[in-house]
C-alpha cells in the first residue's frame, strides 16, 4: 500500500514508517521538520496537520494513513492542544474521505480514559474529554472519539492507545528522567511503589502496524497497547537511570503533596511561558504527579488476540538495548 504516516520525525513515528517499509509498503512521511529521527530513507512532506490543505494534498493519492502527529506536553495553552490535536485530526478524516482513503490508524493515548485514579487490569474504557486529566489527554480523547466517530464502510477507523513509549533516543520521557535525575529534581513519589505499564518502542511500532493490517477486525475499537510488564515506577526510573550509568533518585514525597504542588507549579510556568522567563516543561504538575503516584496497568489479553500480536522486546532487554545505545 501507498501509506502515509503523520508525526514521523518522532520517535515511534519514525519507528512505524521503517517497519512498514521494510514490509513491502511505499511510505511517505507528514511533518513539520527534520529532526534526528528522520530518515532519508523515508520521502517528506512537509506542513503542519492543522493546515487543512497542507494535509490534504499530502494525504491525496494515499491507501492507508496512521495518524501519530500531536502536541504532547504537561503543560500548554487549551488552545495550542485544540489546534493540532483536535482540528488536526479533523483535517486528517476529512482529507482521508476527500481521497477516498480507506485506512485510517489513529494513534492515541491511554490518558483520554484516565481520569486520576488508578487503573488496574482492565481495557480500554471509553475515551472522556470532560474528566481526562490535563490539556492533552483532553484534546486526544476529543479527537479519538471523532476519528472512531468517522469509522464506516468507505473509512475503516482504529485507535490505538501506546502506553509510556520509551527506548533509544526517546526525549519525552527517557532524557528527561535522566536531566532530572541526575540534577536532583526527580522525586519518588510514594515510595515509587506504584505499578505502571510501559512499552518498548519496538513493541508500539510492531502494535501499530498490525492494527493497520488487522482493521478488518478491529475498525470502530479503540485498544490500549502495552509490554504487559508491570514494574514499580522506582524500578523503571532506576532502570533508566542505571542505562547512562545515572545514580537513581533517592528522596521521596507524599503523592497528595507533590499533585497539590505540581498544580501552583503549573500555573507558575504558564504565566512566565507568556513572558519568556522560563521554556520547556516544568519540573512537576498534577497531571505527571498522578501518573507517578497511580498504578495504571492494563489487561493486554484481548489487544494481542485482536490484532495477533504479542511484545518482542521485554523490559530488561529494552534497558539492555538502552544501555547500548548510550554506551555508543
Amino acid at each position: 500500500m501507498k501509506i502515509l504516516v503523520t508525526g514521523a520525525s518522532g520517535m515511534l513515528g519514525a519507528a512505524v514508517a521503517h517497519l512498514l517499509m521494510g514490509r513491502g509498503h511505499e511510505v511517505t512521511s507528514f511533518q513539520r521538520g527534520l529532526t534526528k529521527t528522520t530518515s532519508a530513507k523515508v520521502p517528506t512532506k512537509h506542513g503542519s496537520v492543522s493546515d487543512a490543505a497542507a494535509v490534504s494534498a499530502a494525504i491525496a493519492g494515499h491507501d492507508a494513513v496512521v495518524h501519530l502527529a500531536a502536541k504532547v506536553s504537561f503543560t500548554g495553552e487549551w488552545d495550542e492542544f485544540v489546534q493540532t490535536n483536535i482540528e488536526g485530526t479533523r483535517n486528517v478524516i476529512a482529507a482521508c474521505r476527500e481521497h477516498g482513503v480507506r485506512d485510517l490508524v489513529f494513534v492515541s493515548s491511554p490518558s483520554v480514559a484516565h481520569l486520576g485514579t488508578s487503573i488496574a487490569g482492565v481495557g480500554a474504557d471509553p475515551a472522556d474529554p470532560v474528566h481526562a486529566r490535563g490539556f492533552y489527554a483532553r484534546s486526544k480523547a476529543q479527537a479519538e472519539i471523532e476519528a472512531l466517530a468517522a469509522d464506516g464502510d468507505e473509512l475503516r477507523v482504529c485507535a490505538l492507545r501506546p502506553h509510556i513509549v520509551w527506548g533509544p533516543g526517546d526525549t519525552q520521557l527517557v532524557e528527561r528522567v535522566m536531566d532530572r535525575a541526575s540534577a536532583g529534581r526527580l522525586p519518588l513519589l510514594d515510595g515509587g511503589r506504584a505499578l505502571i505499564d510501559t512499552t518498548y518502542v519496538d513493541n508500539a511500532a510492531e502494535a501499530v502496524v498490525r492494527g493497520l493490517e488487522r482493521l478488518d477486525v478491529v475498525h470502530g475499537r479503540a485498544l490500549v497497547i502495552t509490554n504487559g510488564e508491570p514494574r514499580p515506577v522506582s524500578e523503571m526510573i532506576a532502570g533508566i537511570c542505571a542505562s547512562a550509568g545515572i545514580e537513581p533518585p533517592r528522596m521521596d514525597l507524599p503523592g497528595r503533596l507533590a499533585r497539590l504542588a505540581g498544580r501552583g507549579v503549573e500555573k507558575a510556568w504558564l504565566a512566565g511561558l507568556k513572558r519568556g522567563w522560563v521554556q520547556d516543561e516544568p519540573p512537576m504538575t498534577e497531571f505527571l504527579a498522578e501518573q507517578l503516584s497511580t498504578s495504571h496497568w492494563f489487561d493486554q489479553r484481548e489487544t494481542q488476540r485482536l490484532l495477533e500480536w504479542t511484545p518482542s522486546v521485554s523490559i530488561d532487554e529494552g534497558f539492555d538495548r538502552l544501555a547500548a545505545h548510550y554506551r555508543r
